[in-house]
């Protein structure tokens, strides 16, 4: 068994006693921030997912913070997404992209006022480059990482969990909106969103003090709904098509080919560094594109590689997330292919571990 030696360039979080109380088993490394990845098993830890409700540390989505006359014009400068009809309270997925459309990041904007936003980063040094366009365009904003971490609750019951402790008003926040609501006399921003397909919230707890407070008071709020601490899940996140910033893209990729395109509204975008580059993608089309791809044979081993995928003796593309469903009874993966081999039905070959495997290009995810 390996183990990470303790470092300052990789912090713990607000809520981490209480993460190891709960008998976290194993972590990654994500914005140099410890976060879990296991606590009973991977296949356990999915069907609770499923049945009941789960909280999740997930401080490592950090914050980037933009404040000031600038902020909106900022903000529409780093995404092909169109946020003029955006209002404060709303939350929005997305792309952010470089001079070349490049993928950067696939956050979460969460628009708290005309002047204010904060970016719920995916793993990526995404504060430098929104510094950099800050003050090469010397834009009268401040960026910096404010002291909030999110914490999640996900599953069928965490509407339920949410609203014992903030209120049944969290009943009408709608998807991908937010509220204000109050804890201990701190007002705290509620979303409903969240990086499972099972539903749930997203609270931004602003005050690194205000972290194990709220963590115990869920977890007692919610014995008699079995509630467990938590982590995303690779088998539920792959079944509903969520992707990982890092390993199905990367800079390399451009939103089009990630299956993003419908974000990306690049005729009405003005401003946005990568739009000129954008455009040409979405007139001439992608030549690859994330897809769904079932996997036959046993469960699939697991790899911190991307697999070839191949048709005959020509590589098509590399399976980028792969694991064993349970539910569904096959190994659900998904991966970037060539547009040649990319229909629905199209049969391929995935080179595993263990071996070739026969493979599938379905028509859609699992959930």
């Amino acid at each position: 068994m390996s183990l990470i030696s303790p470092s300052r360039r990789v912090r713990r979080t607000p809520f981490s006693d209480g993460v190891e109380a709960a008998g976290v088993k194993a972590y990654t490394v994500y914005n140099r921030m410890l976060l879990a990845s296991v606590f009973r098993s991977p296949e356990e830890d999915y069907h609770h997912l499923k049945s009941a409700v789960q909280v999740w540390d997930v401080s490592c989505e950090r914050q980037v913070e933009l404040r000031g006359p600038d902020a909106a014009r900022l903000m529409q400068m780093l995404t092909p997404r169109d946020l003029r009809g955006m209002l404060p309270g709303r939350c929005f997925y997305v792309p952010i992209v470089d001079e070349t459309g490049g993928m950067l990041n696939d956050p979460v904007a969460v628009k708290l006022a005309e002047d204010r936003w904060w970016i719920s980063i995916a793993d990526s040094d995404l504060l430098l480059w929104v510094k950099g366009i800050a003050n090469g365009y010397r834009l009268d904003v401040l960026v910096d990482e404010p002291d909030v971490s999110p914490l999640a609750v996900q599953g069928p019951q965490a509407e339920d969990l949410v609203a014992a402790i903030f209120g049944d008003g969290v009943r009408d926040i709608k998807f991908f909106r937010f509220g204000m609501f109050d804890f201990q006399g701190r007002s705290l921003a509620v979303a409903r969103s969240g990086y499972s397909k099972q539903g749930g919230f997203e609270i931004y707890v602003e005050g690194s003090d205000l972290a194990m407070p709220l963590w115990h008071a869920l977890m007692e709020a919610g014995k008699s709904k079995d509630v467990r601490a938590g982590c995303p899940n690779m088998i539920e996140r792959i079944e509903g098509g969520l992707l990982s910033y890092g390993n199905d893209m990367t800079d390399d990729n451009t939103p089009h080919e990630c299956g993003l395109g419908r974000f990306c509204d690049t005729q009405t975008a003005i401003g946005c560094i990568g739009r000129d580059a954008l455009l040409r993608v979405a007139k001439e089309g992608p030549v690859q594109q994330i897809r769904a791809i079932e996997i036959a044979g046993g469960k699939v081993p697991g790899s911190d590689r991307a697999w070839s995928i191949k048709a005959g003796d020509k590589r098509v593309g590399q399976v980028t997330s792969a694991a064993w469903s349970p539910d569904f009874g096959t190994n659900v993966a998904m991966g970037m292919v060539r547009m040649t081999h990319w229909d629905p039905g199209t049969h391929l070959q995935v080179e595993t571990p263990d071996g070739l495997r026969d493979a599938i290009v379905r028509e859609d995810f699992w959930l």
